[in-house]
């Protein structure tokens, strides 16, 4: 989709620095004194392995889960997308109109029988038959759609 350099190499991780992700995993907020002392070493060196493995890419964003029923949008689900044969140029532009779409919380672009998976939150049914209608299955370069309900969600 995006012309990027080739990756990194990927960046040796010890135990130290395994267990700092898990911990940073299970909550984001939690103070630097507590991460230290779960992983036995000082808060000063705690702080530096952090730094470190921000600003190595290890770590690529911290962020914020939100329920989606408080906002009223109880109502998940997977959007497939194919992209026409003859449009696959459009392939970023697609993706950076699903990136300006506040129902979608994240997607994923992928090899195989479909192009795109978009994770969209919506208030109803109808809502999201009108976000796959008029957002994704009006524009040129789709193919196809097919939508997937989610009963629960769940990630680590």
């Amino acid at each position: 989709m995006t012309d990027r350099p080739d990756p990194r190499p990927p960046r040796l991780l010890d135990d130290v620095d395994r267990r700092l992700l898990e911990l940073l995993r299970a909550d984001g907020r939690r103070p630097n004194n507590q991460l230290a002392a779960a992983v036995g070493v000082s808060p000063s060196t705690c702080l530096a392995r952090v730094r470190a493995l921000v600003a190595d890419g290890v770590v690529t964003r911290f962020t914020v889960d939100v329920d989606p029923d408080a906002l009223g949008q109880s109502l998940q689900a997977l959007v497939s997308v194919r992209i026409r044969t003859g449009a696959r140029h459009q392939l970023t532009a697609f993706a950076d109109g699903l990136r300006g779409l506040p129902e979608v919380t994240q997607f994923f672009y992928l090899a195989g029988a479909e192009d795109f998976v978009v994770h969209v939150r919506a208030r109803s049914t109808h809502e999201l038959r009108d976000f796959v209608t008029d957002r994704i299955s009006t524009q040129p370069m789709v193919a196809a759609t097919n939508t997937s309900l989610i009963f629960e969600h769940e990630h680590r």
